[in-house]
């Protein structure tokens, strides 16, 4: 599982090992209990917290770091390294501009793999490559005062795997993650010592996308907090975690988030690119995923992490983020009568923050056609619809509500919408 930043693998592996074992050796260190890293070069952190596999910390901050950063998590792939990472992507350039933190885990076993698989790995504080991970973070947060909810996780193939891994464990740590060319969380475990699990890797393994929820709701038992959102990535022609994953984790992640797995926008950015998104159309939808026709595995190009950072909110040039409540609540009803209904829905902030502006997402009944509205822009008519507030009730107060409706069409089931996310966020209903 490899790189490919601006050409081929095999044309630069030769002078990537070379320049990988110069920066190895050429990276000064800091020690976690004495100073904080230089900035504007790769460094070495020891001593950074509990990290019960002997992963390596590499860190990146910028000569204008800003005050309270946010950090990117970037994980490597497998028989690559941190440095190979702050070489071969563009995270650390991206920092310099945008002035955030950038944290490079390092694996030191042979395979030079994350670990996956593990029932240690799988589970909140189980131990081995996560729980190191997330040292790194608290070491990153404690020592530059970081913005805890602007923690984002990205990875290539072994590092997307973690990517997935992370945000299962971690919900209430990571705000968002991006992941080429990975599986879905728990599909490579393994209860012998694996490291390598055939069948997830063949693209044979498929589960409900209940199930897969399942799966990570199970490494957080009773959590019920913001869950991060996820964008993926992955080529048709993937030949090492064969592209039946790709789908199998856009269930995953629209179980997770409780959205539809019906696509609220289509399109493609670049060709041969076939762009989807979950739950809301635009640049920081609950779930995006990004198919690359006849691409294999090696299908990270330079410019990629840009289009990650946009989609984390990072991207000063992108639309403002939207804000992420604590809680909400929406109550449903209809009024229905031959073939027609109004419903009425009531939106609650039962959070502690103001929301400035919302989009509420959720899934018409089959059958039913929106035909008008008020209170809210609603697009689009059928399938998972985004209501996007107007312009007199876009501020929602802690613990007040806005109520807004629409009309619409149906063919004998007059239901009301039984989920809803507020920005991402999953409300309960009533």
């Amino acid at each position: 599982m490899s790189i490919t930043p601006r050409r081929p693998l095999r044309s630069v592996l030769p002078a990537l090992l070379l320049l990988l074992a110069a920066v190895l050796f050429a990276a000064p260190t800091a020690s976690a209990r004495t100073e904080a890293a230089p900035t504007a070069t790769l460094t070495e952190i020891t001593d950074f917290g509990t990290n019960p596999s002997n992963l390596q910390m590499y860190l990146y901050v910028p000569d204008n770091v800003t005050a309270h950063p946010a950090v990117v998590v970037a994980v490597h792939y497998c028989t690559g390294s941190g440095p190979a990472m702050y070489n071969g992507t563009e995270w650390a350039q991206l920092a310099d501009t945008y002035g955030f933190v950038v944290i490079y885990p390092s694996v030191t076993r042979s395979s030079k793999c994350f670990d996956v698989s593990s029932p240690q790995a799988l589970k909140r504080g189980g131990g081995s490559d996560p729980v190191g991970i997330k040292s790194m973070i608290d070491w990153t947060v404690s020592t530059y005062s970081a913005d805890t909810s602007r923690i984002y996780a990205t990875g290539i193939s072994s590092g997307a795997m973690m990517t997935n891994v992370l945000l299962g464990d971690y919900p209430d740590v990571f705000a968002a993650g991006a992941a080429f060319s990975g599986v879905p969380f728990g599909c490579f475990a393994t209860t012998d010592g694996s490291e390598w699990n055939s069948a997830c890797s063949g693209g044979t393994i498929t589960h409900t996308p209940q199930e897969w929820g399942d799966l990570v709701r199970a490494a957080y038992p009773g959590y019920t907090g913001t869950r991060p959102r996820m964008q993926v990535w992955h080529g048709t022609e993937d030949d090492v975690l064969r592209y039946p994953n790709f789908g199998e984790e856009i269930k995953q992640w629209t179980n997770v988030l409780g959205v539809s797995q019906t696509p609220a926008a289509t399109d493609s950015p670049v060709s041969g690119w076939t762009r989807t998104r979950y739950g809301a159309t635009g640049d920081r939808a609950p779930v995006e995923a990004i198919s690359l026709q006849g691409v294999g595995h090696n299908l990270y190009a330079w410019g990629m992490a840009s289009r990650a950072l946009t989609f984390f909110g990072l991207d000063s040039s992108g639309p403002a983020p939207q804000p992420q409540p604590g809680a909400c609540k929406v109550t449903a009803t209809t009024n229905a009568w031959n073939t027609g209904l109004t419903a009425s829905l009531t939106i609650t902030n039962t959070g502690t923050t103001a929301i400035n502006s919302w989009q509420l997402a959720f899934t018409l009944p089959t059958g039913q056609t929106l035909t008008n509205g008020w209170g809210a822009t609603y697009t689009p008519s059928s399938g998972t619809v985004t209501a996007t507030n107007a312009t007199y009730n876009g501020t929602i107060a802690p613990n007040a509500s806005v109520s807004i409706g629409y009309q619409a069409n149906h063919g004998g089931n007059s239901a009301a919408p039984g989920t809803f996310t507020l920005n991402g966020t999953t409300c309960s209903a009533s």
